[in-house]
C-alpha cells in the first residue's frame, strides 16, 4: 500500500487530532489544509456534542463532523445539522429504569445536540457552567429524543461499569466509552462513529477502501473495524486504547507528537 492515498481522511478529537491542551498545532493545520487543497474531504468523528464544536470550528472551519458517537452530522462550516438518529423516550425509559434498578447510584445525564441536561447529584466535568446546560430531573430528560444518554458511576470502575451497562441495554442501544471515569456512553441501536462516517463517505462518493481514519479509544472501535474491513486504513495514535490498538491497521505518534499530521505527510 505504499502508494495509496486517501480519498476521505477522518480523526477522532480527544487524544488524536488534539493536543492534551485541547489545541491543534500549525503543523497539522498545514497539513490538513495541504490534503483539503487536493480535494480530499475531512471528517472530524467524535463523541463530542454539536454545541462542543464551536472551538475547532475557529481552527478548521470546513468539513463535516460525525459528533455523539454518530448520532448526529453536522456541516462545520454552517454549523448546520445535516442529519440525526435519536434515542427514543421508550427506550430512554427503560433503560434508565433498569440501570437504576441494579445500579442505584448511577446518575444520567442527556445530550440533546446544542443542550445538555443532567440529574442534579450527576457531576460533570466540562462545561457546568455554560449557556445551555441545565438541571433537570430523570423524569424530565426521559420524555423527548436524545442524541445520547450518559450513565455515570462515582465509585465502580470504569470498565466493570460499562459492563454492566452493556449488559443492562442489550440490543435496544448501542454503548461505548471513552473517558477515564465510569462513563458510559448509550446511542440509538447501530449508531456509531462508523454509521455516521459511512453516511458522510456516501456523500462523496467514497467506500471504505478509500479512507484513513485515526483514534485512540474504544468509542473509535467500529470506525476502525468499517474501513479496516474495508481495505481502508485505522490508524491508532501510540497511547490508544488497547482494545483500539487491537484493530488497528497502523500506528503513529502521540497526539503532542501530532501523530495525525505525520501519518498523513508519510502518504
Amino acid at each position: 500500500m505504499s502508494d495509496w492515498r486517501p480519498k476521505l481522511i477522518a480523526s477522532d478529537m480527544d487524544g488524536t487530532l488534539l493536543h492534551w491542551d485541547e489545541t491543534v498545532s500549525a503543523a497539522t493545520v498545514a497539513e490538513l489544509e495541504r490534503w483539503r487543497a487536493a480535494d480530499v474531504p475531512f471528517v472530524l468523528a467524535t463523541g463530542r456534542p454539536p454545541r462542543w464544536m464551536r472551538g475547532i470550528r475557529e481552527v478548521l472551519g470546513w468539513g463535516t463532523a460525525v459528533c455523539c458517537n454518530g448520532a448526529v452530522l453536522l456541516d462545520l462550516e454552517r454549523f448546520e445539522v445535516l442529519d440525526e438518529d435519536l434515542l427514543s423516550p421508550e427506550i430512554l425509559r427503560g433503560v434508565t429504569a433498569e440501570l437504576r434498578a441494579q445500579q442505584p447510584e448511577t446518575w444520567f445525564a442527556v445530550e440533546y445536540g446544542l443542550e445538555f441536561r443532567h440529574e442534579p447529584v450527576y457531576r460533570p466535568r466540562w462545561d457546568v457552567d455554560a449557556p445551555g446546560v441545565e438541571v433537570a430531573t430523570l423524569e424530565e430528560m426521559v420524555q423527548a429524543p436524545v442524541a445520547k444518554l450518559l450513565a455515570r458511576h462515582e465509585r465502580l470502575d470504569r470498565d466493570e461499569f460499562v459492563a454492566v451497562v452493556g449488559a443492562v441495554v442489550g440490543d435496544r442501544a448501542t454503548v461505548t466509552h471513552s473517558s477515564s471515569d465510569a462513563l458510559a456512553e448509550i446511542s440509538a441501536a447501530g449508531v456509531t462513529k462508523a454509521s455516521g462516517l459511512a453516511k458522510i463517505a456516501a456523500r462523496h462518493g467514497v467506500g471504505p477502501e478509500d479512507v484513513v481514519v485515526f483514534g485512540d479509544m474504544p468509542n473509535d472501535i467500529a470506525a476502525f473495524e468499517w474501513v479496516r474491513d474495508g481495505g481502508g486504513r485505522a490508524v491508532a495514535m501510540a497511547h490508544a486504547h488497547p482494545d483500539l490498538l487491537a484493530v488497528a491497521t497502523d500506528v503513529t505518534g502521540t497526539n503532542d507528537d501530532d501523530g495525525v499530521a505525520d501519518f498523513l505527510r508519510s502518504l
